[in-house]
Parts: C-alpha cells; structure tokens; sequence
C-alpha cells in the first residue's frame, strides 16, 4: 500500500530545510511525496520557482488539510498544523530552536517579525511592535506550549531536536511535548560537514584566489540583524563601502548571505538595487536558500549577527565578528545566546582592517559550538529517516539512509566595475600592488587610478590611467584585443595604459609609448592578471624594459608572490624606456 508523504512549506527558508530531507524517500516505490504552502507567511516570494524545481504534486492548503496524508513533515508552525489529517513530524528550520517570540496569531506570525517588510499592506500581526528586550518576556519559538499544544494537547508526532539541551528546555516549559520529542541530530550541518574536504572547490567557484581571505557578511531576518529595519542603525549599509576601501582587493574577497525572508521578500531584483555599489566594488551576493552553506565552509571569516548561520560558522571553527547581537531576541538558555554573549565584536566606526585581522589572527578554536550544534553528527539520515518509517508504519528500505552532497557552485569569477586607486612599490622585478576603492591612510608607494570601462561614472575614464576592461580574444564586438587597446587610447588621450584581460591569468597590455605585451601568469601564481598589468605599468614608468625573450615579473600581493611572463606582442619587439626613446628622438 502506497504512503503519502506532505511537505508543508510556510517560506522559502523553511523549504531549504525540506529540501535536505528529500533524499531519504529516494528509490522508494511506497511513498508518493506531495508539497503544500501554507500562505500564512507574509513571505511567499520563491516558493513557486522552488516547487517548479521539485516538480512534485502541489496541493492548494485548503486541499491539503482535508486530505488524509500518512505523514506530514514541516519545518515551521505557521499554518493550521492541528488540523492536519495524519502524523506531524516537525523539524526547526535554525540552528535548534534559540528565537523569542510571542503567542502565534491566526497562526501567521514568525520569528523575527519586524525586519524589512515589502510593503505595509503585507505586514504581519504585531510585526515590528516589541519594544526592545520584549522578546526577553517572550516564548521560544517552536520550544514552549504557545506553540506545540492545541487546546492544551501536543499535536504534534514528532519534534526533531538535535542536542538533548533542546530536550531540557523543553521539559521546563512544556512537560506535555516531550513524549514527542525525537533527537535526531542537523541534517543542515551534517551535509557541511560531509562537503569539508571540498572547501578549496567551493573557494575557486567563488573567485577566490590563492592568499585571498574571503569574509562573508551575514545577516538574519530582525530588525536588530546585521541587514535590519533600515534608515540611520542599519549597520550594512555603511559597512559595506567602507570594507572594500579599507580591504585591499587582492587581498580579500567579500560576500553577503542574506536571510531569504530578505533576499525573496523584497526580491533579489531589489537586493540588487540597495547593494549596488557593493556589487561593482566586488561583493559577491550569494543564493541564500541554494548556495549558502558552500560559502559558509569557504569562508575566512563571517562577519555577522545572532542568527544561525553564524552559529554555523563558529561550529565550523571559522572566525566570527558580530555586528549586531540582537539583545532581548533570544532564548537566554539556548546555546546561541551564550556564543551570542562572548562572541567578538565588530567596533563598525573604528578602522576595520585592522579588526579583521586581528580576528583572523587572535581566533582560536572553541569546540563548544559544534558541540550543541548536533549531539549526532553525520548520523541525521539514519535517525531522521527510521523516525518518519516508524510513523509511516513501513520498514525502512534496505539502503543506508543518506543526504545529498553539496553541489559545486557555478564560477562566480570576481568582477570589480568600481574605480580602484592603486599603489605600487618596485624594487627590481618585485613589484608590491595594492589597490582599493579608497587609499588608506599612510600608503605608500607610486599611485595610479584603475578604471573599469564599465564604471558607472564615464567621467572617471577620462581621469584614469589605466582603463581594463574583459573579453574573449575572438570577441568580434570588441574587435579583440589589439584594436580594443589602441582606440581605448586614442578615445582617452589622457590614459597611459589600456588592459583587455582575457582569461583568469592572462592579459593584454598596450602602454602609450611603450607598445603591446602579451602578460600570461606562471604556473605558480594565482592573482588578477589586472593587478599584473598595473604591475607592469608602474614597473616600465620606473625604467623597467622588456627585453626580446622577455621578462617575469614577480607580482607580489595577498601574502604571496605571482610571477607573469611579459613579452612584446611583436616577435622581436624590444620594449626601451621613455627616456632612451627620448635621446633617439633628440639624436
């Protein structure tokens, strides 16, 4: 006899969680899966584009409450759960259950209520109304008889904890639920953990190169999180141009992973928009419901709030600086609210360089976060799947129980459109490069202005030194590399150098009265080939020549050293300095 098993969505980011336990009904002839949303959440932006993925059955809610059902799972208690027909198995959609929130109602309310919404009209009930430390008063969400019993009985069939902290907890506040409560470990955390030794996979589809720190910002869905209710306390908006004039942009690559109640609830249209700027400085934005974690594990350092994703992090032994810490909005007891209270902190109006590295530097290993993330680490298939056989009343099939890998993400090359100030140092064939929207205080060395051709600004080209831009070497459009350069120089006289970079370690670089180079990176070298030809436009203002055979440069940023091979565009072609050109003009 066939079983009907119903996914019940409530948002986006409840069905990331859903998603995870999908495998565990794989190969199985038994179990017909179906998918149902709620409504009850104000945040329904992607569910349709995530169950045309599926491509499952989707029952209407309505529908879906009066058809008998062998098992419903959920990752939410939004929605007339009670009146499922068959068991309920729910799972947290966090890092536990950690969050305070007030009794639901009409069953619409979420944790977190308040942060950005869409629009007025789609507010929820009492969103944004508590005062600051209300939450303190509060129950936990998803953790306390507000929320786990009807009419003063559990309805529920399964709670899925992962630590027996949560289970604690829940005898102190809601005796009546514990016979339901079913320790079953992080389905989330134990794919993280099983894609561990991928991280360098994971850091190459990012862009990140080698001796880049990649620092991912995160932020929750609150108003007191990193990315909160707007105007003058949101802290993100402020941060971001400053870190990429304050981080030097070979030394460090930087992302945003964003809550999904934001990124969907205003759009990743409208994300796009605020971020603007971040975006051409080279801010990666990064799939929340898709491709968060594989960020999580490349990460340097997470710079973010107390939601779980920095929990995640800090259980993944990654350095963690909070920008906001969201007093008041979580369960003091929960393990979260402790790492919450110790954690660093970013001080977001001192100089912020100093502050990374110095988080970078100081962090030392607290195995107190993996600990109360899971009390079964790798073990959440074989738990979670003999928990939903066992009310589904089937054996279980005869494969071991298994959760999908992480996907490797698409390359997600680094393009910065922004105008970057750079400073060069030369001593010999070394040639030291730091560039940055911003100089910082104190730099050194010969500075030029390096503008992309697709800078927001136009002006700015006329005001350049070098102007870059990418290509294929067959791209007609452009003409290729050659003829791009010399009307990239004819069109902007005051313009000494133009760089048409075409491939992740290769360039071509005309240098008004200098002439064309082919700059192709060594095989031990891993930088920007753009920082390579700033390299070589300093290095030939200095009095550097390039011989017929050529010359290697040795490309020194992000802690590291990169040679580039340099040769004349011309077979015999021999590069001299402007002051040599100069005599045989005078002679």
């Amino acid at each position: 006899m066939q079983r009907r098993v119903l996914l019940v969505v409530h948002n986006v980011t409840s069905a990331g969680r859903l998603l995870d336990l999908v495998p565990l009904f794989h190969d199985d002839f038994r179990v017909q899966l179906l998918v149902t949303s709620t409504g009850s959440s104000a945040f329904q932006g992607g569910i349709q584009e995530l169950f045309a993925e599926l491509e499952l059955p989707v029952l209407p809610w309505e529908q879906a409450l009066s058809t008998p059902v062998d098992l419903a799972v959920s990752a939410s208690f939004g929605g007339e759960l009670a009146q499922i027909k068959g068991h309920l198995s729910v799972i947290s959609h966090g890092v536990g259950y950690t969050k305070r929130l007030g009794k639901p109602g009409a069953g619409s309310r979420e944790p977190g209520a308040g942060s950005r919404e869409p629009g007025a009209g789609s507010r929820e009930p009492g969103a944004g109304s508590r005062e600051p430390g209300a939450g303190s008063r509060e129950p936990t969400f998803g953790l306390s008889s507000e929320w786990l019993l009807d009419e003063g009985k559990p309805f529920v069939d399964g709670l899925v904890l992962s630590h027996p902290e949560q289970l604690e907890r829940l005898a102190r506040v809601c005796a009546p639920a514990v016979p339901a409560a079913v320790l079953a470990g992080d389905p989330c955390f134990d794919r993280m953990l099983a894609a561990v030794p991928y991280r360098e996979r994971f850091r190459r589809a990012l862009g990140v190169r080698r001796g880049q720190r990649l620092v991912v910002l995160n932020s929750t869905w609150n108003p007191e999180g990193l990315f909160g209710s707007g105007g003058g306390q949101d802290v993100l908006p402020g941060l971001l141009p400053r870190l990429a004039a304050e981080l030097p942009a070979d030394d460090y690559r930087l992302a945003a992973v964003l809550h999904p109640n934001i990124w969907y609830g205003h759009g990743p249209g409208q994300i796009r928009v605020w971020l603007d700027r971040a975006r051409r400085a080279g801010l990666a934005l990064i799939d929340p419901v898709r491709a968060w974690r594989q960020a999580l594990l490349a990460a340097d350092l997470v710079l973010g709030d107390f939601g779980a994703v920095s929990y995640y992090a800090a259980a993944l032994d990654t350095p963690v600086l909070l920008a906001a810490d969201g007093a008041g909005v979580l369960d003091p007891q929960a393990p979260l609210a402790d790492f919450v209270r110790h954690a660093p902190r970013l001080d977001p109006l001192a100089p912020l360089r100093q502050q990374v590295e110095g988080a970078l530097a100081g962090h030392r290993p607290d195995p107190a976060p993996a600990g109360f993330v899971t009390s079964e680490p790798a073990r959440s298939a074989e738990l979670l799947r003999r928990h939903f056989y066992t009310l589904l009343g089937l054996p279980e099939p005869a494969a071991p129980a298994s959760l999908e890998p992480l996907p490797l993400l698409p390359h997600l090359p680094r393009q910065v459109t922004a105008p970057l100030r750079v400073r060069a140092r030369v001593d010999g064939v070394d040639i030291v490069i730091e560039r940055s929207t911003e100089h910082p205080y104190g730099a050194d060395g010969d500075a030029h202005l390096a503008v992309h051709e697709d800078t927001r600004r136009p002006g700015d080209l006329d005001l350049a030194d070098v102007i870059t831009r990418e290509g294929r070497p067959d791209d007609r459009r452009l003409g290729g590399p050659g003829p791009w350069t010399a009307e990239v120089l004819r069109r902007h006289p005051h313009c000494s150098a133009a760089v048409y970079v075409t491939g992740p370690d290769t360039c071509t670089v005309r240098v008004r009265r200098y002439g064309v180079f082919r700059v192709c990176a060594s095989a031990d070298a891993d930088a920007d080939p753009a920082a390579a030809a700033s390299a070589l436009y300093t290095w030939l203002a200095r009095g550097g020549t390039v011989p017929a055979e050529g010359v290697v440069l040795r490309v020194r940023t992000a802690a590291g050293v990169h040679p580039f091979r340099v040769e004349a565009d011309r077979p015999g072609y021999r590069a001299v300095a402007a002051s040599q050109r100069s005599r045989s003009r005078a002679r």
